[in-house]
């Protein structure tokens, strides 16, 4: 028995002509808005109010940044803007210099461990890497 698995599940369809149902929707809210704005107000309001609302629907309905729709960058504008945002400082603090009494001595220095840096390391590892694929034969 054989199943029909469905394929490109994150592509929208499109319902209406060319535009899925969200890119109608905006679109034709916009439209529809910017012409209740034209009747309703005053023409000298009503123009640059229009052109506003018929240039952020087709933001909206059109326009995406870094292969995101617009609204959800807009979405993500309101929502940081209103937002309460939290602060917080921390003071660095200083370190006090050692003093000669508080240095430790010569001796305590040479029997320190010497740190493997991350290209010595890698080495290490490179040639452990080896040794053991000679061990069995490889």
């Amino acid at each position: 028995m054989q199943f029909i698995v469905p394929q490109f599940i994150d592509i929208e369809d499109k319902v209406i002509g060319p535009f899925t149902f969200k890119q109608f929707t905006y679109l034709a809210g916009g439209l529809g808005l910017a012409f209740t704005v034209y009747k309703l107000l005053p023409k000298i309001i009503a123009f640059p109010l229009g052109i506003g609302i018929i240039v952020l629907a087709a933001a909206l309905t059109f326009y995406k940044i870094n292969g995101k729709p617009f609204v959800f960058i807009l979405q993500a504008f309101i929502s940081f803007f209103f937002q309460s945002k939290l602060y917080i400082w921390r003071q660095k603090i200083k370190r006090e210099e050692k003093t000669e009494e508080t240095k430790p001595k010569e001796t305590e220095q040479a029997q320190l461990i010497p740190r493997l840096t991350d290209s010595q390391l890698s080495d290490l590892s490179w040639s452990l890497d080896i040794l053991d694929m000679k061990e069995k034969g490889e």
